[in-house]
Protein backbone atom coordinates (compact mmCIF):
# COMPACT_ATOMS: atom_id res chain seq x y z
CA UNK A 1 0.00 0.00 0.00
CA UNK A 2 1.14 3.16 -0.55
CA UNK A 3 2.43 6.08 1.87
CA UNK A 4 -0.30 8.22 3.22
CA UNK A 5 0.34 11.75 2.21
CA UNK A 6 0.13 14.50 5.34
CA UNK A 7 -0.05 17.58 2.96
CA UNK A 8 1.20 19.95 5.45
CA UNK A 9 3.47 21.72 2.70
CA UNK A 10 0.78 23.26 0.72
CA UNK A 11 1.12 26.70 -0.27
CA UNK A 12 -0.37 28.92 2.65
CA UNK A 13 -2.56 31.53 0.94
CA UNK A 14 -2.44 35.20 2.31
CA UNK A 15 -5.47 36.77 1.79
CA UNK A 16 -5.84 40.57 1.07
CA UNK A 17 -3.73 42.53 3.35
CA UNK A 18 -3.89 45.98 4.44
CA UNK A 19 -1.11 47.92 6.04
CA UNK A 20 2.66 47.89 6.12
CA UNK A 21 2.96 44.79 7.61
CA UNK A 22 0.81 42.64 5.43
CA UNK A 23 2.23 44.45 2.45
CA UNK A 24 6.06 43.24 3.42
CA UNK A 25 4.58 40.11 4.19
CA UNK A 26 3.27 39.52 0.55
CA UNK A 27 6.69 40.68 -0.53
CA UNK A 28 8.73 37.69 1.43
CA UNK A 29 6.71 35.35 0.31
CA UNK A 30 6.89 36.47 -2.92
CA UNK A 31 10.98 35.88 -2.22
CA UNK A 32 10.77 32.60 -0.90
CA UNK A 33 8.69 31.54 -3.89
CA UNK A 34 11.07 32.51 -6.02
CA UNK A 35 14.53 31.67 -4.52
CA UNK A 36 15.53 28.04 -4.67
CA UNK A 37 15.80 26.43 -1.20
CA UNK A 38 17.60 23.34 -1.29
CA UNK A 39 17.92 21.95 2.37
CA UNK A 40 20.58 19.54 3.69
CA UNK A 41 22.02 19.17 0.17
CA UNK A 42 25.42 19.92 0.90
CA UNK A 43 25.94 17.76 4.15
CA UNK A 44 24.95 14.49 1.29
CA UNK A 45 25.32 11.70 1.37
CA UNK A 46 23.94 11.51 4.70
CA UNK A 47 22.70 8.23 6.57
CA UNK A 48 18.48 7.07 6.94
CA UNK A 49 18.11 8.95 3.46
CA UNK A 50 17.19 6.74 0.25
CA UNK A 51 20.31 8.74 -1.11
CA UNK A 52 21.74 7.63 -4.91
CA UNK A 53 22.78 4.43 -5.71
CA UNK A 54 25.13 5.09 -8.53
CA UNK A 55 25.65 7.22 -11.30
CA UNK A 56 25.07 5.85 -15.30
CA UNK A 57 27.10 7.35 -17.76
CA UNK A 58 24.88 7.38 -21.14
CA UNK A 59 25.71 8.39 -24.46
CA UNK A 60 24.79 7.54 -27.93
CA UNK A 61 27.16 4.85 -28.99
CA UNK A 62 25.30 2.75 -26.98
CA UNK A 63 21.72 4.15 -25.55
CA UNK A 64 20.67 6.69 -28.68
CA UNK A 65 17.24 6.31 -27.72
CA UNK A 66 15.73 4.80 -24.47
CA UNK A 67 12.73 4.97 -22.74
CA UNK A 68 10.08 1.70 -23.67
CA UNK A 69 6.29 3.85 -23.84
CA UNK A 70 8.56 5.51 -27.20
CA UNK A 71 11.69 2.89 -28.11
CA UNK A 72 12.78 -0.87 -28.64
CA UNK A 73 15.47 -0.24 -25.40
CA UNK A 74 15.82 1.53 -22.20
CA UNK A 75 18.79 1.95 -19.65
CA UNK A 76 20.43 -1.16 -18.37
CA UNK A 77 19.00 -0.55 -15.26
CA UNK A 78 18.58 -3.65 -12.64
CA UNK A 79 15.89 -4.75 -10.67
CA UNK A 80 14.03 -2.23 -8.32
CA UNK A 81 16.40 0.50 -9.75
CA UNK A 82 15.01 4.08 -10.67
CA UNK A 83 15.54 6.87 -12.84
CA UNK A 84 14.08 10.42 -11.80
CA UNK A 85 12.47 12.39 -14.44
CA UNK A 86 11.04 15.67 -14.57
CA UNK A 87 9.61 17.49 -17.33
CA UNK A 88 8.48 21.38 -17.51
CA UNK A 89 10.26 23.50 -15.56
CA UNK A 90 11.38 25.75 -14.18
CA UNK A 91 8.60 26.91 -12.39
CA UNK A 92 9.31 28.72 -8.95
CA UNK A 93 6.47 27.52 -6.90
CA UNK A 94 6.74 23.57 -7.79
CA UNK A 95 10.53 23.50 -9.05
CA UNK A 96 11.65 24.65 -5.68
CA UNK A 97 9.44 22.30 -4.16
CA UNK A 98 10.58 19.27 -6.16
CA UNK A 99 14.41 20.69 -4.98
CA UNK A 100 14.22 20.61 -1.77
CA UNK A 101 12.36 17.18 -1.48
CA UNK A 102 15.16 15.55 -3.31
CA UNK A 103 17.64 17.18 -1.22
CA UNK A 104 16.18 16.23 1.76
CA UNK A 105 16.30 12.81 0.80
CA UNK A 106 19.97 13.03 -1.04
CA UNK A 107 18.29 11.75 -4.11
CA UNK A 108 19.58 13.44 -7.79
CA UNK A 109 17.56 13.66 -10.65
CA UNK A 110 17.27 14.40 -14.68
CA UNK A 111 15.20 17.89 -15.23
CA UNK A 112 14.09 17.78 -18.91
CA UNK A 113 14.02 21.77 -19.26
CA UNK A 114 11.33 24.17 -21.50
CA UNK A 115 14.29 26.98 -22.74
CA UNK A 116 11.53 29.88 -22.04
CA UNK A 117 10.86 29.00 -18.55
CA UNK A 118 14.70 28.69 -18.23
CA UNK A 119 15.29 32.31 -19.71
CA UNK A 120 12.38 33.63 -17.47
CA UNK A 121 14.16 31.96 -14.05
CA UNK A 122 17.81 30.95 -14.60
CA UNK A 123 18.41 30.86 -11.13
CA UNK A 124 16.50 27.86 -10.40
CA UNK A 125 18.53 26.43 -13.57
CA UNK A 126 21.57 26.96 -12.09
CA UNK A 127 20.81 25.65 -8.82
CA UNK A 128 19.58 22.39 -10.56
CA UNK A 129 23.31 21.96 -11.51
CA UNK A 130 24.66 23.24 -8.15
CA UNK A 131 22.74 20.37 -6.66
CA UNK A 132 24.33 18.28 -9.00
CA UNK A 133 21.39 16.77 -10.87
CA UNK A 134 21.10 16.29 -14.53
CA UNK A 135 19.40 19.09 -16.93
CA UNK A 136 18.48 18.41 -20.93
CA UNK A 137 16.86 19.89 -23.28
CA UNK A 138 12.75 20.05 -23.70
CA UNK A 139 12.52 22.52 -26.26
CA UNK A 140 11.84 26.53 -26.11
CA UNK A 141 8.34 26.29 -26.06
CA UNK A 142 7.07 23.01 -25.96
CA UNK A 143 5.85 22.49 -29.44
CA UNK A 144 4.43 19.10 -30.76
CA UNK A 145 7.59 18.74 -32.85
CA UNK A 146 5.78 16.24 -35.59
CA UNK A 147 3.34 18.22 -36.87
CA UNK A 148 6.08 21.19 -37.51
CA UNK A 149 8.21 21.09 -40.65
CA UNK A 150 11.66 19.82 -40.22
CA UNK A 151 13.49 23.27 -40.33
CA UNK A 152 11.02 24.88 -37.88
CA UNK A 153 11.29 22.20 -35.47
CA UNK A 154 14.80 22.32 -35.22
CA UNK A 155 14.47 26.07 -33.93
CA UNK A 156 12.54 24.80 -31.50
CA UNK A 157 14.82 22.34 -30.24
CA UNK A 158 17.91 24.39 -30.74
CA UNK A 159 16.69 27.41 -29.27
CA UNK A 160 15.63 25.14 -26.49
CA UNK A 161 19.62 24.44 -25.62
CA UNK A 162 20.69 28.25 -26.35
CA UNK A 163 18.08 29.31 -23.73
CA UNK A 164 19.99 26.26 -21.39
CA UNK A 165 23.72 27.32 -22.31
CA UNK A 166 22.18 31.13 -21.56
CA UNK A 167 20.67 30.99 -18.50
CA UNK A 168 23.62 28.73 -17.11
CA UNK A 169 26.26 31.27 -18.43
CA UNK A 170 29.77 30.64 -17.36
CA UNK A 171 28.72 27.74 -14.84
CA UNK A 172 28.52 24.84 -17.06
CA UNK A 173 28.12 25.36 -20.86
CA UNK A 174 26.74 23.44 -23.20
CA UNK A 175 25.64 20.57 -19.98
CA UNK A 176 22.51 19.86 -21.66
CA UNK A 177 23.21 17.17 -23.81
CA UNK A 178 20.08 15.14 -23.07
CA UNK A 179 16.59 15.74 -24.99
CA UNK A 180 12.96 14.62 -24.58
CA UNK A 181 10.17 15.64 -27.23
CA UNK A 182 7.03 16.86 -26.14
CA UNK A 183 4.45 14.66 -26.02
CA UNK A 184 7.25 12.10 -27.09
CA UNK A 185 6.27 13.53 -30.12
CA UNK A 186 9.70 12.23 -32.56
CA UNK A 187 10.01 12.19 -36.27
CA UNK A 188 12.92 9.48 -37.65
CA UNK A 189 14.69 12.63 -39.33
CA UNK A 190 14.75 14.40 -35.88
CA UNK A 191 16.02 11.40 -34.11
CA UNK A 192 18.49 10.80 -36.67
CA UNK A 193 19.98 14.35 -36.76
CA UNK A 194 19.78 14.41 -32.60
CA UNK A 195 21.97 11.16 -32.80
CA UNK A 196 24.41 12.57 -35.28
CA UNK A 197 24.94 15.33 -32.94
CA UNK A 198 25.51 13.01 -29.57
CA UNK A 199 22.20 13.93 -27.83
CA UNK A 200 20.56 11.30 -26.30
CA UNK A 201 16.73 11.01 -26.97
CA UNK A 202 14.74 10.04 -23.34
CA UNK A 203 11.47 8.56 -23.82
CA UNK A 204 10.21 6.90 -20.34
CA UNK A 205 9.40 3.85 -18.74
CA UNK A 206 6.37 4.34 -16.42
CA UNK A 207 4.53 7.64 -15.81
CA UNK A 208 2.19 8.64 -12.98
CA UNK A 209 0.06 10.49 -15.51
CA UNK A 210 0.35 13.86 -13.37
CA UNK A 211 -0.45 15.39 -16.58
CA UNK A 212 -4.43 14.60 -15.31
CA UNK A 213 -6.24 16.38 -12.60
CA UNK A 214 -5.59 14.33 -9.19
CA UNK A 215 -4.88 15.11 -5.95
CA UNK A 216 -1.28 13.51 -4.31
CA UNK A 217 -2.58 11.45 -2.83
CA UNK A 218 -4.18 9.19 -5.88
CA UNK A 219 -0.82 10.43 -7.72
CA UNK A 220 1.26 7.86 -5.56
CA UNK A 221 -0.94 5.44 -5.39
CA UNK A 222 -1.28 5.15 -9.03
CA UNK A 223 2.53 5.90 -9.59
CA UNK A 224 3.32 2.67 -6.67
CA UNK A 225 0.86 0.68 -8.52
CA UNK A 226 2.72 0.85 -12.16
CA UNK A 227 5.65 1.03 -10.70
CA UNK A 228 5.28 -2.42 -8.36
CA UNK A 229 4.18 -3.81 -11.78
CA UNK A 230 7.32 -3.11 -13.60
CA UNK A 231 9.66 -3.02 -11.12
CA UNK A 232 12.25 -0.77 -12.90
CA UNK A 233 12.57 2.34 -14.99
CA UNK A 234 12.45 5.58 -16.10
CA UNK A 235 10.22 7.74 -14.48
CA UNK A 236 8.29 10.56 -15.77
CA UNK A 237 7.04 13.46 -13.86
CA UNK A 238 6.63 16.84 -14.15
CA UNK A 239 8.02 19.86 -11.92
CA UNK A 240 5.32 22.14 -12.88
CA UNK A 241 2.38 19.99 -11.17
CA UNK A 242 1.29 21.19 -7.75
CA UNK A 243 0.11 17.63 -6.89
CA UNK A 244 3.71 16.33 -7.73
CA UNK A 245 5.23 18.86 -5.59
CA UNK A 246 3.10 17.44 -2.59
CA UNK A 247 3.58 13.68 -3.53
CA UNK A 248 6.84 13.61 -4.08
CA UNK A 249 8.42 13.17 -0.17
CA UNK A 250 6.27 10.43 0.42
CA UNK A 251 7.04 8.74 -2.90
CA UNK A 252 10.83 8.86 -1.50
CA UNK A 253 9.37 7.16 1.50
CA UNK A 254 8.09 4.91 -0.41
CA UNK A 255 11.32 3.81 -2.48
CA UNK A 256 13.37 3.58 0.76
CA UNK A 257 10.90 1.62 2.41
CA UNK A 258 10.27 -0.80 -0.36
CA UNK A 259 14.37 -1.13 -1.53
CA UNK A 260 14.45 0.50 -4.29
CA UNK A 261 17.57 2.42 -5.31
CA UNK A 262 17.48 5.57 -7.19
CA UNK A 263 20.17 5.60 -9.90
CA UNK A 264 21.39 9.06 -11.28
CA UNK A 265 22.36 9.35 -15.18
CA UNK A 266 24.66 11.82 -16.90
CA UNK A 267 25.94 12.05 -20.31
CA UNK A 268 29.05 11.36 -21.65
CA UNK A 269 32.11 13.88 -21.93
CA UNK A 270 31.84 16.01 -24.53
CA UNK A 271 33.98 15.06 -27.20
CA UNK A 272 35.93 17.81 -29.68
CA UNK A 273 33.58 19.15 -32.62
CA UNK A 274 35.94 18.10 -34.97
CA UNK A 275 35.30 14.87 -33.89
CA UNK A 276 31.76 14.77 -35.35
CA UNK A 277 30.82 14.45 -38.49
CA UNK A 278 30.92 17.31 -40.74
CA UNK A 279 27.76 19.58 -40.86
CA UNK A 280 26.07 17.63 -38.27
CA UNK A 281 27.74 18.22 -35.28
CA UNK A 282 26.00 20.58 -32.24
CA UNK A 283 27.57 23.16 -33.37
CA UNK A 284 26.91 23.61 -36.38
CA UNK A 285 22.85 23.12 -35.86
CA UNK A 286 22.80 25.15 -33.29
CA UNK A 287 22.49 29.34 -32.40
CA UNK A 288 25.58 30.68 -31.19
CA UNK A 289 26.47 29.53 -28.02
CA UNK A 290 25.83 25.96 -27.63
CA UNK A 291 28.74 24.17 -28.35
CA UNK A 292 27.72 20.87 -28.35
CA UNK A 293 29.54 17.80 -29.83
Amino acid sequence: MATQICDSSSVTRVRDARGPARRFKHILIAVFMTAPVLAHAADCPREGTLGTSRTLVVDTKESPRVGLKSFPHTLALEDKEVVLTFDDGPLPATTNKILTALAAECVQATFFIVGRNAQSYPQILKAEIKAGHTIGNHTWSHQMLDHLDETHALEEINKGFAADDAALGALKPATAQFFRFPYFASTPALLDNLQSRGVVVFGADLWASDWLPMTPQQELELLTQRLSQVRKGIILLHDTKIHTAAMLPAFLRYLKTNGYKVVHVVPAPLKAASAAPAGNSLAANAPQGHTGN
